[in-house]
Order: C-alpha cells, then structure tokens, then sequence
C-alpha cells in the first residue's frame, strides 16, 4: 500500500492534470468514491487495535479533506476556464434594437363605447349602466309598450325559461337599453341626463343584425326641454363622432311607443368609389331614432309629466361603428381575426373632445 504522502501527491497531481469536468470526476470516483481507494483505506481502519486507528484516522481524514478541497477548487477554474472560452466565441451586441413585439389592437366597438362615453359627458350626461337580464316590466310595460307590440313575441325576443307553474312574466334579455333610463329616472329623479351603452339581444341574424348587439341610449328630462335641444344634442355628437365641421340632419316623423313626438333621423353622405363621406353629398341614411319622453313613461318611473319632460334617443354602436370605419358587414366584428380588423386601419384611440354643453 503507498503511503499517505504518496496518495497525496499522487491524487494532487491527478487532480491539477484533469482537462476536463469527466477527467476530474474520475479522479474523484478513483480517490474518494464508494469504492475508490482513499474510501477503502478508511474502511480498513475498523481492523485496527485503537492506537493505529486513531493515528491513522486522523491522517486519512486530512487526506480526504485536501483531496476534496483539491477537486472543488480545479472544478470552479475548469469552469472558469469554458465560461473564458465561449466568451471568446459567444458575444451580444447591445446596440441593436430590441425585437418588436406584436400589439394588439381597439376592437371596434370598444373603441367606440370610449369616443361615445368621451363625447356626450361633455355635453352634462353621465353614464347610467343596467342588467342584460331584465323584467318584463322594465323592458316592454315602463316603456308603454303594449301586449300586442311585435316586439313581445317570441320570434323577436329570448325569452328566459320560467318552471313548470310559475305564471309570472318570463324575464327577457333585454332588447334595448331603454330599461337603463327607468331605473336611472327611478333611482335619481328628474333633472336627468343619462346615456346607457351595453350589450342588447333580439333574434335577428343577417348582414346588418346579429342576435346580440351593442346600443347607447340618451335621455335628457328637465322642466323645459324640446326638440331642438334634441336636435342640437344630435348634431354636435356627429360632429364630434365623425369628425367633421358639417352635418346636415334629416328628422323624419315615425312612431315608438316611448316617444311622441317620435322621428327617425337620417345623415347626409356621399358613397363615391366605396368611400362613404358623412357631411356631403346627396344621400341620406338612417342612423337612430329619437322623440320626446311619452308622459306614461315619464309617470311608470316616477316623474310627473306635468311638471317635467325630455327627449330621448337610441343608435346601433355597432351601426355606426361600420359607418366611421366602412365596414359592410356587421358580423365581421364577431367572427374575423385582428388581422381583418387591421385592414380597416384601426389606430390608438384618439379621444374626441367637444366644449359647450346641452342648453335647456
């Protein structure tokens, strides 16, 4: 058996000699692993009387210590050492520019639910916000709407599902927003001036309908509000909305139930090579109803008509969304990808802002 001075530089010279961190594992199976010779040497020291152990313990475990010492250290400069050489080889320019990363985009009628709730707060109203599942009450009777109303049938409404002998009215999902603005006259009394946008259903499915929809609703009541605050109100928001100086506004006489006087309200345009232009032109088209609050609304949410009275309107978001950008059909919002949505140039939003404010 070598020595202990011999095992020492033997295993020294092992370890400083080792190229490599598989070289270096070697020496340290080969010195200290479960069958390497410094191990067996210590295990031999069980067969000795008391006096040899204890002299030959003490310098077993100082080799043992050393070695292992000699292998931590030739590990970290062998690291050392491959980290220096793929330094030399491996380099990062920080003076690139970093890789762009994908943005997303506004989808359209988020983006403008934000230009309408921009454009009418600067003309006094606040936003009034309601359940998608409404009573019947709320939805069709407050709005003095009555049994036989087209709307109340099934083929135009969902209907929720009421158990076997409950005869109280189905609740509905609601097919305007108009509930909004009993609640709000309810909750808040008159003066009042509100717009509810949000999500509205009716069973409907074609180029220009989907079966859910978005709507903003306004209502204005104060003691003596008319129709050419109305009038006023709506110019100034197509103005804002499709940014531009003029807007001409046809109101055609019509019929609502929660409205009378009632109109349909038209906007001048030009369609020339597929580019819709609002403000000129010789083309007129729809884009909202309006009218004054009828009294038996007015009295359903608490507000003496005799006292009080408003105007109040309604529009397709989703309409006039495909009227500012040129989108032509209305379901491209629910079934396209961002990539169809970028080819109609949707940017950041740019909030619109409009002084002055509703005279009454």
């Amino acid at each position: 058996m070598d020595g202990i001075d011999t095992l020492k530089a033997r295993y020294l010279a092992a370890v400083a000699g080792a190229a490599d961190e598989a070289g270096l594992e070697e020496v340290r199976v080969a010195a200290l692993g479960k069958k390497g010779e410094i191990s067996a040497l210590m295990a031999g020291l069980g067969k000795m009387d008391p006096e040899a152990r204890k002299a030959a313990g003490a310098s077993l475990n100082a080799l043992k210590d050393e070695i292992d010492a000699a292998l931590r250290a030739r590990k970290v400069a062998l690291a050392d050492a491959a980290l220096d050489e793929r330094l030399k080889t491996e380099w990062l320019d920080v003076t690139l520019p970093g890789r762009p990363r994908p943005r997303g985009t506004v989808h359209p009628v988020s983006q403008v639910m934000e230009e309408l709730t921009a454009i009418f707060p600067d003309m006094g109203f606040s936003v009034a916000e309601g359940p998608q599942v409404e009573s019947d009450w709320y939805n069709f009777d407050a709005l003095n709407i009555p049994p036989e109303h087209p709307a109340r049938q099934e083929h135009d409404t969902f209907f929720m599902h009421r158990a076997p002998g409950d005869n109280r009215p189905p609740h509905v999902l609601r097919t305007h927003t108009s509930p909004v603005q009993i609640r709000a006259m309810m909750e808040r009394g008159a003066p009042i001036r509100v717009i509810a946008p949000g999500r509205v259903y009716r069973m409907d499915m074609d180029q220009t309908h989907t079966p859910m929809f978005h709507q903003v609703e306004g209502l204005a009541i104060d003691r003596d509000i008319s129709m050419a605050n109305l009038k006023w109100c709506l110019e100034e928001f197509c103005r804002a909305f499709f940014e531009v100086d003029k807007v001409e506004l046809r109101f055609r006489a019509s019929h609502f139930p929660f409205t009378e006087p009632s109109a349909e309200v038209d906007i001048r345009y030009s369609n020339t090579g597929g580019q819709l232009k609002i403000g000129e032109g010789d083309k007129w088209m729809e884009i909202l109803g309006s009218g004054m609050v009828h009294p038996k609304v007015l009295q359903a949410a608490g507000v003496d008509p005799t006292q009080w009275q408003g105007f109040a309107f309604g529009m397709g978001i989703d309409r006039i969304a495909m009227l500012k950008y040129g989108i032509p059909d209305l379901r491209a919002f629910f079934e396209a990808d961002l990539r169809w949505l970028r080819h109609y140039g949707f940017s950041a939003l740019d909030v619109p802002d409009l002084a002055g404010g509703l005279s009454a």
